[in-house]
């Protein structure tokens, strides 16, 4: 009986340590991500999401698959000329990350601080489901 509760114990501590390890490394995925938004390069967005992966800015309709998104990546950024996501806060517990940020984009002359949401559904490091919430009418005044 010591044995197998030993072994049940030591199976727990060990799934457990995983479980906290996939939290961290899907984070860690998310930050990179946030981070690599700076860079306004579709091309390297898009390799965050899995094949039939969905982007959906929830003022708009979803958007599936990898040359779906990275086409709807180059629209949206187009006119921006920098962009810096600051994480104001991030949470996951398994293969959901939830990361509040503040988006600041500058489009030519015009400013915006967009505060937003993500929450990102992930599938073996990659994003599977990334919604986006935030407010389109702080957006839309700011750009036009």
């Amino acid at each position: 009986m010591k044995k197998i509760l030993l072994v049940l114990l030591m199976s727990i501590m060990l799934l457990g340590k995983n479980y906290l390890m996939a939290n961290e490394s899907n984070e860690n995925v998310i930050r990179d991500f946030i981070i690599s938004w700076s860079n306004l390069d579709a091309d390297e967005l898009v390799e965050y999401f899995t094949d039939d992966g969905v982007y959906h800015n929830m003022p708009m309709e979803p958007v599936a698959g990898k040359e779906n998104i990275r086409q709807f990546i180059n629209g949206f950024i187009q006119p921006w000329t920098n962009t810096t996501w600051d994480i104001l806060s991030i949470i996951s517990k398994g293969d959901i990350v939830i990361a509040e940020r503040l988006d600041r984009t500058i489009a030519g002359e015009k400013k915006v601080n967009l505060p937003c949401v993500g929450v990102f559904e992930m599938e073996n490091g990659k994003i599977k489901i990334w919604r986006d919430y935030f407010d389109i009418k702080t957006y839309s005044e700011a750009m036009n």
